[in-house]
């Protein structure tokens, strides 16, 4: 059985169980709240149980590395959503330690992809520098303090707003705000 196949099948017992029931919540966080988080496999569950959230409590946000890299990315775009669409009234940067974003070079990135049997004529379609999108960073306090600066100074953003900056130990599910 494939992957695919177990989790339909799975999915479909669950349906068929009223599995979901516990989940049920509104599609309005009712925390009030907008987290912006990495990826990182290791905090599906421990990040929200770390904030004392349950589903439907906040609108969750995630990347590689859990950062706003610009005032026009799609994060930013969807934290403005959250926030004028979805009525939440805070947000809250929670990067992390030991995050595989911390110094990752592009250099690493583009042999990593070559070694997966992209050839160069896929890279000639690209049209952005690689070599600054696929660099991770240096300090995930830096990446964290930078994320904040670029919402707190949006122009978009609701005056007023909360924008908190926090980091997290993937291990303890220790916060420390930055």
């Amino acid at each position: 059985m494939s992957q695919l196949e177990e989790i339909l099948a799975y999915n479909e017992q669950f349906v068929k169980d009223e599995s979901y029931r516990p989940y049920e919540a509104p599609n309005r966080p009712i925390k009030k709240m907008t987290i912006v988080s990495c990826m990182d496999c290791r905090l599906i569950e421990l990040l929200p149980k770390a904030l004392n959230l349950k589903n439907g409590d906040a609108i969750m946000l995630k990347s590689a590395g859990g950062m706003v890299e610009s005032p026009y990315s799609n994060t930013m775009k969807s934290i403005l959503v959250s926030l004028y669409e979805l009525e939440s009234e805070a947000v809250y940067i929670i990067g992390h330690t030991d995050c595989g974003m911390h110094g990752l070079t592009a250099d690493k990135m583009i042999n990593d992809i070559k070694n997966r049997g992209l050839d160069d004529q896929k890279f000639a379609e690209v049209t952005v520098d690689l070599k600054q999108w696929l660099t991770g960073f240096q300090s995930v306090e830096n990446e964290v303090k930078k994320s904040v600066s670029i919402v707190k100074n949006h122009p978009l953003l609701p005056e007023h707003t909360p924008v908190i900056g926090l980091v997290m130990d993937p291990k303890t599910g220790e916060l420390k705000q930055v």
